[in-house]
């Protein structure tokens, strides 16, 4: 029997690689469960990542997403809607849909396309039009479970979901649509879901009123168009909707009271985009971090000191240098937490 006994310890202890007195026998099973696995929350502070951070890598499945966010040593993010809705078996589309995104922001910054490029366009847009339809279709009938997979997938590895970013949620998406959002968001385990701020307040009002049906909180997000006052109608017409809040974005479009905004909302804010922006008068770039106007160690502290709740989401928006890849620099994102909140 001492010698079975033995050999239980010595297995477990060992598969942990942990060099534990035998009286810590009894919490082995959790510590090997947690072994290798990431942890991001930081002294209080939990540090995540928006999925958009790792656009450049080469795959953008479900599966490759998670070795990414695992690589970073994250321990929860904010999902973009493709890596989770691919494994659910969306339809992929049979365009070139970066290129539609390219031309189609030549056009909109009033940039002159040559004959060529307008026809092309034209003719983009008239498949991306078809996909959308083929993708509302699969969305009706989308079985839950697969986005259920895709959380355990998560959870298995030691990543929990917070938030959940699909195209669903636009002025032209049906109410079944914007409820799948929801309910695949649930599914995933996320608290809330993200969207950019429509600037549209009949559209902050219906998707804070279908929050509330689908028990699902609703965040906005915003660019240089946010104030302080940016997201006070969409927060007094639902209790379920919040703030995805761009710290870079605000210091670039000049405000100075970013402080004060955040202690103000702190309660309705449900996550909170954090990169290093400078300010207008020093041209608004976007930057590594602790080389713009950003102050990101004051407000990881902040968060930290005032025991808030909502998580820090690195957003990887800056010129990834050569040699590197997006995994390293969000590590480096992550170990610049690690400093500021030592």
């Amino acid at each position: 029997m001492n010698n079975r006994r033995d050999f239980l310890q010595k297995s477990i202890l060992g598969a942990a690689g942990l060099a534990l007195a035998p009286s810590w026998l009894q919490g082995a099973p959790a510590l090997i469960k947690s072994f290798n696995k990431p942890n991001s929350e930081i002294n209080g502070v939990q540090i995540g990542c928006i999925t958009y951070s790792f656009r450049s890598m080469p795959d953008q499945s479900a599966e490759a997403t998670l070795k990414y966010v695992v690589d970073s040593g994250l321990s929860s993010i904010e999902l973009m809607g493709d890596p989770a809705e691919s494994f659910a078996g969306m339809p992929k589309p049979t365009f070139d849909r970066m290129r539609t995104y390219q031309l189609g922001g030549k056009q909109r910054r009033g940039e002159t396309l040559t004959a060529d490029e307008t026809k092309e366009l034209a003719e983009l847009q008239k498949q991306s039009e078809e996909y959308t339809k083929t993708v509302a279709a699969w969305r009706a009938t989308a079985d839950m479970k697969k986005f259920e997979q895709v959380r355990k997938m998560y959870k298995d590895a030691g990543v929990t979901i917070y938030a959940f970013k699909p195209s669903t949620f636009g002025t032209n998406n049906s109410d079944a649509e914007v409820a799948y959002g929801m309910k695949a968001a649930k599914a995933l385990g996320a608290t809330h879901v993200t969207l950019e701020h429509p600037s549209k307040d009949d559209q902050t009002l219906r998707l804070g009123k279908l929050g509330e049906q689908n028990k699902m909180n609703v965040g906005y997000h915003g660019h240089e168009q946010e104030t302080f006052t940016f997201w006070d109608t969409a927060l007094t017409q639902s209790p379920n909707n919040g703030l995805n809040l761009d710290a870079g974005h605000y210091i670039a479009a000049g405000n100075t009271d970013l402080i004060a905004l955040i202690e103000k909302q702190h309660a309705r804010i449900y996550s909170m985009h954090t990169k290093d922006r400078q300010t207008p008068a020093n041209g608004k770039g976007n930057l590594a971090w602790g080389t713009g106007d950003t102050p990101i160690p004051d407000l990881l502290k902040l968060i930290q000191k005032n025991k808030y709740k909502f998580p820090a989401t690195i957003e990887l928006e800056y010129q990834v240098p050569e040699g590197s890849d997006a995994v390293k620099e969000v590590q480096k994102c992550v170990e610049f937490c690690r400093k500021a909140l030592a």
